[in-house]
């Protein structure tokens, strides 16, 4: 049921903005027409006492808000409230009716409520899939007219307003207008006693002469049973006399009995205060109190659902934290590394310019003609070389030739000559 009713609730924009329009068209009024029979029901409702005998602290339901039907808020909670509020009106109007459960067919249920309806003798004159969102001038309507069934049977008449009396009002109201005019009242009391003292009378005298009057009055009862005097006459003394009978009590602010009055006033008006707002604020608590414990537990079964989702999280987490620490590891390998990279490319670009340099002068032919030159003369001054060593070898052999013949004519020579000893 709630399932359908969901479904329904999608479609609510659109049926909001047609039943706009068709407000529109019946005028200017009829917009408000459907917050003022919530306003109605909110009350017939209470005149039935629905929050205590329709069990909605059973069935986990909070009090109705005064535009409750009339806006779409929580289209299966509306729906399930609305089902189960027309159930414990028809059954409150004398015709037993079985209390829908939230996985019941929403059609079926809704019309066993308008074959009801019909049997108190209501018209029916919209489809019934209007009452599927759960909110609506249709759904307002439906549960006002069971309202008011349930009330007749309950045996309800309307009295007239017992209106309150307005007796500390008006005294209020004079103790604050004396309080803002103590000061206007004050320079008037002034003005008068100094320009017409004479004109006024003590309290004293004029409560004895009440007094004697009283007394004459009991002793002449008979001739006072018809007045001889003119109107118009008594109207030209009483004016005449007015400003005689005026009578001026000086208010102290200082006097502990006013004060104790107007502690008795606040202290009253305290406790009617209090009286009104204690009953909102034990509603105010128990909502909050049940909201809590949907919260609380909504949340244990968020947690339950989401314990496994929970414990991934945490291992993701530890996951990223140690990558972090290996990033942070390699972030400080790769700097040094950096670095090493741009000597070597350093060393690189000094060995590149070399090699260009000696690929440019390898290229260029100018040195190799040099290098054959060079060779020539070396061959040319080899030659030479050569030529001069052997003519050193051959005057060295000669000279050796020519000693070792002499040596041999030395040996064989008996006598050396003087001559030849010298030469020696």
């Amino acid at each position: 049921m709630a399932e359908e009713a969901a479904g329904g609730a999608r479609r609510g924009g659109e049926e909001l903005e047609a039943a706009a329009v068709a407000a529109a068209e019946r005028g200017p009024g009829a917009a408000y027409h459907m917050f003022a029979m919530m306003e109605d029901l909110l009350e017939k409702l209470k005149l039935l006492n629905y929050e205590e005998e329709a069990a909605l602290r059973r069935h986990h339901l909070r009090p109705l808000s005064r535009h409750y039907f009339a806006l779409p808020i929580n289209p299966g909670e509306q729906f399930y409230m609305f089902c189960t509020l027309a159930a414990w009106l028809i059954t409150k109007a004398g015709h037993p009716f079985e209390q829908p459960q939230e996985y019941d067919d929403p059609n079926a249920t809704i019309s066993n409520i308008l074959s009801e309806l019909r049997s108190f003798g209501r018209s029916v004159d919209f489809p019934p899939s209007k009452l599927k969102a759960g909110y609506g001038e249709q759904a307002c309507y439906v549960l006002d007219c069971l309202a008011e069934e349930a009330l007749k049977h309950t045996d309800f008449s309307w009295k007239r307003p017992a209106y309150p009396t307005e007796e500390l009002e008006e005294e209020a109201i004079t103790e604050d207008d004396a309080e803002l005019t103590l000061n206007k009242l004050e320079e008037e009391i002034e003005e008068e006693e100094t320009d017409n003292e004479e004109n006024f009378i003590d309290l004293n005298v004029l409560k004895a002469q009440t007094y004697r009057s009283d007394m004459n009055e009991s002793t002449k009862q008979e001739e006072i049973l018809e007045s001889t005097i003119d109107a118009a006459e008594w109207n030209l003394e009483v004016e005449r006399v007015l400003p005689q009978l005026k009578v001026t009590i000086r208010t102290d602010n200082k006097d502990w009995r006013i004060h104790i009055d107007q502690m008795h006033q606040h202290k009253d008006g305290i406790e009617s205060a209090l009286k009104e707002t204690r009953g909102y604020l034990d509603k105010l608590h128990s909502e909050i109190s049940r909201t809590l414990e949907k919260v609380n537990s909504r949340e244990k079964y968020l947690n339950n659902q989401l314990e496994h989702l929970v414990q991934e999280y945490r291992t993701a987490q530890a996951q990223l934290s140690e990558a972090k620490e290996k990033y942070q590891q390699g972030s400080g390998g790769v700097t040094e590394r950096t670095r090493t990279l741009s000597e070597i490319t350093e060393v690189l670009e000094k060995v590149k310019q070399e090699m260009e340099e000696k690929g440019s002068s390898m290229t260029d032919g100018a040195p190799l003609v040099k290098i054959k030159q060079a060779l020539t003369k070396l061959k040319q001054e080899t030659v030479q070389m050569d030529i001069r060593i052997g003519v050193v070898e051959h005057t060295l052999l000669q000279s050796k030739l020519k000693e070792k013949s002499n040596m041999t004519r030395d040996m064989h020579a008996t006598m050396i000559p003087e001559t030849t000893i010298g030469a020696y």
